[in-house]
């Protein structure tokens, strides 16, 4: 939202029906909004492998930013330290599974772009927070931008279902995959999102089915 102040008023107005359990501002202060084992409806309507409505699954972190519609800023060194530590603490009381750590536009990509590309998942994934590909950035970068034959487009479809991206055949299958193939570049090809399938797309999926569980 535009500001700060807008984004928890909204948060914690009853009318709203948005919410979240954790809310981390610009200068790192964490705020609990919602107790942890009561639903917080930061998802709506989600899925991820096979499950849906991950309200009822889920911990929600809401980050303080402006967002693609608004001038999508850089997150803080104070929200990202923040973050670190409130997540290995839900991490070790909840014993998540790090494939289990999540950003909206993974769980819902026809609605929501959030965190963004600017979000540090790779950081993130140094230190065991989150999944990342093994593979040479310089070296895989050559693919980029070289197209895809059929069954290799099918197969990297098959790799984003496998991760748990949602296989949704009743909607539009164009629009579908530039929803799909952007959450996924958001996430693990941050340097270049063009909603445009390509070989490098297809390399990283491929590390990450291995790497994954």
């Amino acid at each position: 939202m535009r500001s700060e102040n807008k984004a928890a008023k909204r948060l914690t107005d009853v009318n709203s029906n948005v919410s979240c359990h954790y809310f981390i501002k610009r200068n790192g202060q964490i705020i609990l909004m919602v107790p942890e084992l009561f639903e917080a409806w930061h998802a709506g309507k989600s899925n991820w492998k096979k499950d849906i409505s991950l309200n009822k699954s889920s911990i929600g972190i809401e980050i303080s930013n402006k967002g693609h519609d608004f001038g999508y800023e850089n997150f803080s060194k104070s929200q990202i330290s923040s973050l670190i530590k409130l997540s290995k603490y839900l991490i070790k009381k909840y014993k998540i599974k790090i494939s289990n750590i999540l950003g909206h536009s993974d769980i819902a990509f026809e609605r929501k772009k959030d965190p963004g590309e600017k979000f540090p998942w790779k950081e993130l994934a140094k230190i065991k927070l989150a999944k990342w590909h093994k593979l040479n950035e310089g070296k895989i970068k050559k693919y980029r931008l070289k197209k895809l034959n059929k069954v290799q487009e099918n197969q990297l479809l098959k790799n984003l279902y496998f991760l748990g991206y949602r296989n949704n055949k009743k909607i539009d299958s164009h629009l579908y995959k530039k929803y799909l193939i952007t959450a996924f570049q958001r996430r693990f090809r941050q340097e270049l999102i063009n909603n445009q399938i390509d070989q490098e797309c297809l390399l990283i999926s491929e590390n990450l089915v291995k790497k994954w569980n």
